[in-house]
């Protein structure tokens, strides 16, 4: 059975930076796509980026371009998200998502695995 388990989180000043991580076990996850989302208070959970099974193409909401970036170890099974240049509207619970298929692009609406979030709070 997959899971996958996000750490990282906490609370921040505006500026700041953060690198989340998702570990999955279960799984050899070098041939998955994967991808990050977050849900701040009362919204909706959103993209926040994704990155294809072999690491060639990354993809990021245009909220994060240039201060985020999406990674991955396969050697530790592990994806990371370096948030940099944090603002207080980057607050919410972050998760991680590996999608159900192998090998080609990252599916944010198909069917896969997530994480239990961890949470991201910036403070003004």
């Amino acid at each position: 059975q997959v899971q996958l388990v996000e750490s990282g989180g906490g609370l921040v000043q505006a500026g700041g930076s953060l690198r989340l991580s998702c570990t999955v076990s279960g799984r050899t996850h070098s041939r998955y796509a994967m991808g990050w989302f977050r849900q701040a208070p009362g919204k909706e959970r959103t993209f926040v980026a994704s990155m294809s099974w072999d690491g060639r193409r990354k993809d990021y909401a245009d909220s994060v371009k240039g201060r985020f970036a999406i990674s991955r170890d396969n050697a530790n099974n592990t994806l990371y998200l370096q948030m940099d240049n944090l603002k207080p509207e980057d607050t919410a619970v972050y998760y991680c998502k590996v999608d159900h298929y192998p090998y080609g692009l990252f599916h944010p609406s198909g069917r896969g695995t997530w994480g239990q979030g961890t949470q991201v709070t910036v403070s003004t």
